[in-house]
């Protein structure tokens, strides 16, 4: 049974939706919910589900990003997680970090990557007059919002369609999307996923 951690910053919508996947015959477990954030919503969520929960408050290291790190490495590799997930951790980790959990760390990009790394993504696609949006799920490298993309699901831009609409439409494929390719990951099949 493979162990996953999950990082997390805010209500923890994409953590449910793994956490409840990895039930029955799923090969993972979810072994630590982790925030950057103390009163984070997902934390409350997690702890309900009863997911030990632990919070690594960004804000007292003023900037300092290794001591940041190490206070979330010490507390990820006390759950030795085989497979961390971020699920909207809002926070840069460093090429240090990433490399620590090279090949064992996936992330899910609300965009069709390798368009529209970084925030904003659904008023960019909308800016640029783009025709389908969606998401990504990639193994996380030490380039922001990069990396190998293990899959992607795809929606129309609607007419009418405004950043939070789409957001919105985008966010039901995320919750599909990412205990998908999670499953599959854990096998250890790294075959794209298509929704």
């Amino acid at each position: 049974m493979k162990r996953v951690a999950i990082l997390i910053s805010g209500g923890g919508s994409n953590m449910i939706a793994l956490a409840r996947s990895m039930q029955g015959d799923h090969p993972a477990r979810p072994v630590l919910v982790l925030s950057n954030d103390p009163s984070a919503k997902g934390l409350e969520r997690a702890a309900a589900m009863g997911i030990p929960v632990a919070a690594v408050d960004h804000r007292p290291f003023k900037g300092d990003r290794a001591a940041f790190e190490a206070a979330l490495v010490q507390q990820l590799d006390a759950a030795v997680p085989d497979v961390i997930c971020l699920a909207g951790f809002m926070r840069i980790l460093t090429a240090g970090f990433t490399g620590r959990y090279a090949r064992r760390m996936l992330n899910i990009h609300p965009s069709l990557l390798p368009k529209y790394p970084g925030l904003h993504t659904h008023q960019r696609a909308l800016d640029a007059g783009d025709a389908e949006a969606g998401c990504t799920v990639h193994e996380v490298t030490s380039v922001l919002d990069d990396g190998p993309i293990l899959g992607q699901a795809r929606v129309p831009v609607l007419p009418g369609d405004d950043a939070d609409s789409l957001a919105a439409r985008v966010l039901v494929q995320e919750h599909a999307l990412y205990p998908a390719v999670l499953r599959r990951y854990v096998s250890g099949d790294r075959t794209p996923v298509l929704l």
